[in-house]
């Protein structure tokens, strides 16, 4: 371990003793001083004279040597916070890490299921389902979040008939799913073939399991509304039986919705309205993912990209 600079053990001990931090996070602060004061070292710069511009350098030289932004921010965090210190003692006269930001952090592409890995999946039926109430509850769980693009709250928000109580609903005479989503926000979106008849087939079944008196559309065992954690969990096997060839989980399929809607439309706004997204920026994501899926094309079927 290095030896720190008395000004930064100082600074370690007041976050000890006046901001109480916790040994964890005051390990991950000491770490991040070691670092600085080794940088320091290799550049001959008195701590107490760095300049704005030395900073600048100090934080491209983490990036060039492969730092996450994520880590890049955190050691930039703890080095502006000590030299905060500093400048309260009156040890240096300004913070030179003030302003400095770490680089944005890709954003990670959503992940969704091809076309032929999401259909086989709404369609999947068991051979032998152990309890045929729960599999036609399953079947139309799945093919809603797939055939409407539903979070999993606004799924399992839903009830079966419309009420000044009801976050959402399903109209099986006009073919829609009224929903509460993110930010009171509600919307309507088109119910395929293939959902309306899963949601028959569910509805024709619900009275066995449902409890007397229950609102909601979809009821777990005990006959009140599913939790999440068993709709995580149902769809996860499922998907496992299917032969999906990813782990699978609620929102996965919104992102396969959004995805293969874009693929065959080509209609951005269409798509956010459907998700409930208010701003396009936040649907234009899935552009990204049509690129990639025209890019497998092009690879697989250009005499030129052939090698």
């Amino acid at each position: 371990m290095t030896e720190l600079a008395s000004d930064f053990q100082e600074y370690l001990q007041h976050a000890r003793v006046q901001q109480r931090l916790s040994p964890r996070t005051l390990h991950v602060y000491t770490d991040g001083l070691e670092r600085l004061q080794g940088l320091l070292a290799s550049s001959a710069i008195d701590a107490r004279a760095l300049t704005l511009a030395q900073a600048r350098r100090l934080a491209a030289t983490l990036h060039r040597e492969g730092l996450a932004p994520k880590s890049i921010a955190l050691l930039l965090s703890v080095w502006r916070s000590a030299y905060r210190w500093l400048g309260l003692q009156g040890r240096v006269t300004l913070n030179p890490f003030d302003g400095l930001r770490a680089p944005k952090a890709p954003k990670p592409l959503p992940k969704a299921l091809g076309v032929d890995d999401a259909v086989q999946l709404a369609a999947y039926t068991p051979e032998a389902a152990s309890d045929p109430v729960l599999e036609a509850r399953d079947r139309a769980m799945v093919e809603l979040l797939y055939g409407a693009g539903l979070r999993a709250a606004e799924l399992i928000g839903l009830d079966v008939q419309a009420s000044g109580q009801a976050d959402g609903w399903v109209d099986l005479q006009s073919a829609e799913v009224h929903v509460l989503g993110k930010g009171g926000k509600r919307r309507s979106t088109p119910l395929g073939r293939a959902a309306a008849e899963a949601l028959r087939a569910w509805l024709a079944v619900r009275p066995q399991l449902a409890a007397a008196g229950e609102a909601a559309l979809f009821v777990g065992a005990r006959g009140h509304r599913v939790a999440g954690s068993t709709l995580r969990a149902m769809l996860g096997a499922r998907a496992v039986a299917a032969g999906s060839p990813a782990h699978v989980h609620p929102h996965m399929l919104r992102h396969s919705f959004a995805s293969h809607l874009l693929q065959s439309s080509g209609d951005l706004r269409a798509v956010q309205e459907l998700l409930g997204h208010v701003h396009i920026t936040t649907t234009q994501v899935y552009t990204q993912l049509d690129h990639q899926h025209l890019a497998r094309i092009y690879d697989a079927a250009h005499p030129r990209a052939k090698k």
